[in-house]
């Protein structure tokens, strides 16, 4: 292995660490069927709505670590259909979305009495202030922006699941 091979694989040597750590999570003891029905009903479900399949990788992997179930959409009229379908506990939701965007995905779950409890959290590269008023007006719950700090969302997701 040459100078600049080893260079780059001590650079990823944290995201290696990072898939170990959730193998090990995920490789525990599996408890019994009965603690596993308790443990689901006090699951806190998100659904995570975004076209960037990276990033939405990415938070799910988060949550998931961080103890969440985890339910994933790559355009807005799927995010629409799970949102109704799956009843998420919260929404974390991008504007800019194939087939639906992300303020009328909003707009519609807050207008319907079924839904309209559901937080969301828009998570956007709209950064102007026109965008984040419009995301107001159709009823989210957090406005943040990206590039974004995980400690950031993951502060507001924790707030939003407390009230």
């Amino acid at each position: 292995m040459g100078f600049e091979q080893k260079d780059n694989l001590n650079e990823n040597t944290s995201v290696v660490a990072e898939a170990d750590t959730d193998q090990k999570v995920l490789a525990q003891d599996i408890p019994s069927e009965e603690m596993t029905a308790k443990v689901q009903q006090d699951v806190k479900r998100i659904l995570v709505v975004d076209d960037e399949d990276d990033l939405v990788l990415m938070i799910s992997k988060a949550l998931r670590y961080k103890g969440y179930e985890v339910i994933t959409a790559n355009d807005g009229q799927e995010g629409l259909e799970k949102a109704k379908t799956e009843t998420p506990d919260l929404i974390i939701l991008d504007l800019m979305l194939p087939r639906i965007n992300g303020y009328k995905v909003c707009g519609l779950l807050k207008k319907d009495t079924r839904y309209a409890k559901i937080p969301v959290i828009l998570l956007t590269a709209k950064a102007n202030a026109e965008d984040t008023k419009l995301g107001e007006e159709v009823g989210a719950d957090a406005y943040i922006i990206k590039p974004y700090e995980r400690d950031v969302l993951f502060s507001k997701i924790e707030e939003l699941m407390r009230e």
